[in-house]
């Protein structure tokens, strides 16, 4: 069998086994993440050399030189997409391949609250879906695009790194765009759409200065912005977006800021009790008058307080959702301490 075949078996078995996620490295046997999030070595393949692995880049890039320290590409076989990231490091190179589900799920599939649901009907303004790596982030927001496509006669753009779930036109018209492939930079990519009359954008991640600012603008524009952020929690998310600009523009920011923003939905996950597979845990963050003056007069850290006393409106702080899941006996009380900001609300909830 060679490298070719090889890497299609292996392939084949991440498809069959619903694994979420591959990684090969030089020198050493290909890691598969189980349904739980821990990595396991596929000892049945071979140790992947030098050679190997410029045959497997070969195969993910479709022939294409690989250059520079790192690159994203999206990879297709039998119909089933991945997402691709090639690096160097200090053993050679390594490739993260991440599974992407066939079908879009609804976002009662995702178990979006009704709450976080109604954030995604403004016509207008940013909507945030944080957490950190693996959490699921894409997914979530996959599922709300997909609902707008069923349900608004909208023009959507995506703008994405690389292309994920593909979304055919229903009552919206939706227009996928790849980074590198069709734009260089979000920040330009969200400035050369604006000709193209979009009601609702999608910016795959808000990752530097130049995409947040770019991303404000057009959602005081009218439009509605739909993005991810890394980050742990609402209240950090704020932060991250206030303090990415320089300590000059910081209080215009702020302001500007917390006129614009919908709402924010932070999400991890989480193994079931059973260890069959992961569910989310989500705080969700309702921008309301407190939260904007909050917001406003840079009192970050209160949004937590404003969290937890705003169940009734629909808010979520992050322990409560952990704490939910633990009395509904779908993840043992291991599995949420670290994530929890008071971990003594776990007192009395060890079985």
């Amino acid at each position: 069998m060679n490298i070719a075949e090889k890497f299609t078996t292996l392939i084949d078995e991440v498809i069959a086994d619903e694994l979420s996620d591959l990684h090969i490295t030089t020198g050493d046997v290909p890691y598969i993440r189980t349904h739980i999030g821990d990595l396991h070595p596929v000892k049945t393949f071979w140790e992947v050399d030098t050679m190997m692995m410029r045959e497997i880049i070969k195969i993910l890039l479709e022939g294409r030189p690989f250059e520079g320290k790192t690159v994203d590409c999206s990879y297709v076989h039998k119909n089933r997409r991945f997402r691709v990231n090639i690096s160097e490091n200090v053993r050679g190179k390594s490739i993260a391949m991440r599974t992407i589900p066939t079908d879009i799920p609804t976002p009662e599939d995702v178990s979006l609250s009704p709450a976080a649901i109604r954030l995604f009907s403004k016509e207008k303004w940013i909507i945030l879906i944080t957490g950190p790596t693996g959490s699921g982030k894409t997914t979530t927001l996959a599922s709300m695009i997909e609902r707008l496509n069923e349900t608004q006669p909208k023009h959507i753009i995506t703008l994405e790194d690389p292309i994920e779930y593909v979304f055919n036109n229903k009552k919206a018209l939706v227009h996928q765009r790849e980074k590198w492939a069709h734009f260089e930079e979000f920040s330009t990519g969200i400035r050369s759409i604006l000709r193209e009359d979009p009601d609702i954008v999608m910016v795959g991640e808000m990752r530097d200065l130049a995409t947040i600012e770019a991303a404000l603008t057009l959602a005081e524009t009218g439009h509605l912005v739909l993005s991810t952020l890394h980050t742990n929690d609402t209240a950090q998310s704020v932060d991250r977006i206030i303090f990415s600009f320089p300590w000059e523009m910081q209080n215009q920011v702020r302001m500007q800021f917390s006129l614009s923003l919908v709402g924010i939905i932070s999400q991890i996950l989480i193994p079931r009790i059973d260890n069959s597979w992961r569910v989310p845990a989500r705080e969700v963050l309702i921008n309301n008058d407190a939260v904007r003056n909050l917001i406003a007069r840079g009192e970050i850290a209160q949004i937590y307080s404003v969290l937890e006393m705003s169940k009734r409106n629909g808010m979520n702080l992050m322990d409560d959702a952990l704490v939910d899941l633990i009395e509904r006996k779908i993840i043992a009380p291991e599995s949420a301490i670290q994530h929890m900001r008071d971990r003594s609300r776990l007192e009395g909830l060890i079985w």
